[in-house]
């Protein structure tokens, strides 16, 4: 079969389905993105679309996301102009949105256009208004208009997925039927638990492994949607309190979701206003993949907050190798947590409960002789389980696989 694929990225959230795809020499298989990196999947042709322009200055505020999509569309547009002049028929199309998906249908009339379906923007009832402060009109108007590229993908493509219940039922009822729930999965044979497992900390010669006590925090940025700040403050309090403990935070000192500030980051602001031994708190900065799965298979307690807004590959990650989670009770993280069955949730505001609640799990494994209880020795089996049962990729990419040949072949 002839697969199209196109991300602004690569490979973004295809890389599993790409690896499998490519492994049959029969599958044709092009992917456009609109950013140049050096990673090379075997069987994919990657091709650049080119930008033409920048969203001007002077655009209306509501419309810059808007014309930032329409111009990536624009440049995947002619980039798949180009290969359909050369011969290029794909049996099936898979897009992410952001724009880059919006002009295929007028290329590819015939060609199914499967649209992955990552987050719908509402200015209640999730992520906006999260923060406490009550979105006005200019703020509702706004995230109306975001959402102008999603309904055009939702209304154009003949099928789209989505990887969780909590992330589909944000998208207008009216469509929701086109949309399917398949996570992208978890790869459980690679992140596995392992008891011997050691870590060191980048730049230093402190080695840490399971016999240590040791709060890990993973993100991609260091930002309110994901419970930095908050992060922060529940590390200060168990640092002035447990003098073995080390905090580790792996992720980059940067903003992915929600708005900057200015002239500083979250972390320069936290670690200016807290009181914080830097002796026993360690930023990792981003790690590759052996790293980062070390880090988690030494870690004495995982903290997970997030907003309630997309769901981190990294917390059930994180569950896979094993990890005693303790995450906010937000939406997301309640589709897969249970509390005290499979991890601890607490409200994502309430500092002292995480710091409380941690400090006795850490408290009860020190009086244990560094051994967590029974208790929470099931929740850390009962947390990979959960992943093996919903999450595992060897059981979800089949029917992603199937799902993607399938709309293919009633074209």
């Amino acid at each position: 079969m002839k697969f199209l694929f196109s991300h602004r990225n690569f490979p973004a959230q295809f890389k599993h389905i790409l690896n499998e795809l490519g492994k049959d020499s029969s599958n044709k298989i092009v992917f456009l993105t609109g950013t140049e990196n050096p990673v090379e999947i075997k069987g994919v042709k990657k091709v650049l679309y080119k930008l033409k322009r920048k969203v001007p200055q002077n655009a209306h505020r509501y419309l810059k996301q808007y014309e930032e999509a329409i111009i990536h569309g624009q440049g995947a547009a002619e980039a798949a102009i180009a290969l359909k002049n050369s011969g290029f028929a794909p049996d099936v199309i898979y897009a992410h949105g952001w724009g880059n998906s919006m002009f295929f249908k007028d290329i590819f009339p015939d060609v199914p256009l499967i649209n992955y379906c990552e987050w719908y923007y509402n200015s209640s009832g999730a992520d906006i208004g999260f923060d406490r402060i009550m979105p006005d009109y200019d703020r509702k108007a706004l995230t109306r208009c975001n959402n102008s590229q999603f309904l055009q993908d939702l209304i154009s493509c003949n099928l789209g997925i989505c990887p969780t219940k909590w992330q589909k039922s944000q998208f207008p009822k009216e469509l929701q039927s086109k949309i399917n729930v398949i996570h992208d999965g978890i790869d459980t044979d690679y992140f596995i638990p392992n008891p011997d497992a050691e870590f060191r900390i980048p730049d230093s010669d402190i080695i840490l492994s399971c016999k240590d006590e040791v709060l890990t925090y993973a993100t991609r940025g260091m930002e309110p949607y994901r419970g930095f700040p908050q992060f922060m403050e529940i590390a200060e309090k168990l640092l002035q309190k447990r003098k073995n403990l080390h905090v580790v935070i792996a992720g980059e000192d940067r903003v992915c979701y929600g708005p900057k500030l200015r002239n500083t980051t979250f972390k320069e602001l936290m670690l200016k206003n807290l009181n914080l031994d830097l002796s026993k708190l360690h930023f990792t900065g981003g790690l590759p993949y052996k790293e980062y799965r070390k880090l988690l298979q030494i870690s004495s307690v995982h903290c997970y907050l997030t907003y309630p807004f997309v769901l981190s590959w990294s917390m059930l990650e994180a569950m896979a190798t094993g990890c005693l989670i303790v995450g906010s009770k937000t939406q997301p993280v309640e589709e897969v947590i249970k509390n005290e069955e499979n991890g601890y949730l607490v409200d994502f505001y309430d500092v002292n409960l995480f710091a409380k609640t941690i400090d006795e799990i850490l408290e009860s494994r020190l009086q244990n002789n560094g051994v967590h209880s029974d208790k929470n020795l099931k929740l850390k089996t009962n947390a990979r389980k959960t992943i093996i049962e919903n999450y595992d990729l060897k059981k979800l990419l089949p029917k992603h696989i199937e799902l993607i040949k399938n709309a293919g072949l009633k074209k």
